[in-house]
């Protein structure tokens, strides 16, 4: 994890999905033009620290989860 200091300026999305609660916490990501190969991540409410991965990484993560083979799980 960076500082989001090192990082040029980047737009960031908001997940389609939040959790439906009261709060306004997220996951936020962005995809910076100048590396388009690297995806940043970060929560709304800690905005300050980003996570960097790339696209195989992060939609290895997703289809774990998705299939319920994450933590927690024995």
């Amino acid at each position: 994890m960076r500082s989001a200091h090192a990082f040029p300026p980047l737009t960031w999305q908001k997940s389609s999905f939040s959790g439906g609660g009261t709060t306004d916490d997220c996951v936020e990501l962005a995809t910076p033009e100048t590396t388009p190969i690297a995806i940043h991540l970060r929560e709304s409410d800690s905005p300050a620290t980003i996570l960097t991965t790339n696209h195989a990484t992060l939609k290895a993560l997703l289809t774990t989860l998705k299939r319920g083979n994450g933590v927690g799980e024995r």
